[in-house]
């Protein structure tokens, strides 16, 4: 039996986002538990600000149906978020806002409901982002998306990264790990 499908990406298009560092540590941990995990770049499917008159004008942008077929066919999400004053970014914000839209004949929250999803963060601060999670928890389960437990906030992220991208400190890093492995077992418990 195929291991469960997870959709992953980092709510940061900056070069040298922490969370775009981060977000492959708990991919590797999704796949050594089995999971097939698609790693995507928010950059690579560009938007306009969410805008309703827009919507109606043009229908959904091609990148919002590309994304939308991708968060369809993948039973988790694997989300790793900056936090920008205190809540998760305003990329994170419209691409969750543009995949929501119901196509034609499409029941509502279609690319959401029943999925699971795994969180993290990394910040500057001295709390790692742990404010905006809870911005981005309240909004996936209000989406209804079951949102697991654990998460990780990695603080002070200018110094806990090394040269190559990984996390200098082997606790922090196995935490993060974690979370990926965590959801794609839950996924598979919750397939049976």
């Amino acid at each position: 039996m195929a291991g469960p499908k997870i959709l992953a990406f980092a709510g940061s298009t900056r070069r040298d986002s922490f969370n775009r560092k981060l977000i492959p540590i708990a991919v590797a941990g999704a796949r050594e538990a089995g999971a097939e995990v698609t790693l995507i770049e928010l950059s690579d499917y560009e938007l306009p600000l969410f805008n309703q008159d827009l919507e109606a004008e043009q229908g959904l942008p091609a990148a919002a149906l590309q994304l939308k077929e991708l968060f369809v066919a993948h039973q988790g999400l694997l989300i790793a978020s900056p936090e920008y004053n205190s809540s998760f970014t305003p990329l994170l914000k419209n691409t969750l806002d543009w995949v929501s839209r119901p196509a034609p004949g499409e029941g509502g929250l279609a690319a959401f409901r029943g999925k699971t999803a795994g969180l993290m963060s990394a910040s500057p601060g001295a709390l790692g982002g742990l404010r905006g999670l809870v911005h981005l928890r309240s909004m996936l389960g209000n989406i209804d998306v079951l949102v697991l437990p654990t998460q990780v906030s990695v603080p002070k992220a200018m110094d806990a990264f090394a040269d190559d991208g990984s996390l200098k400190d082997a606790k922090q890093a196995a935490s993060v790990k974690q979370v990926g492995t965590q959801l794609a077992e839950l996924l598979k418990k919750l397939a049976q």
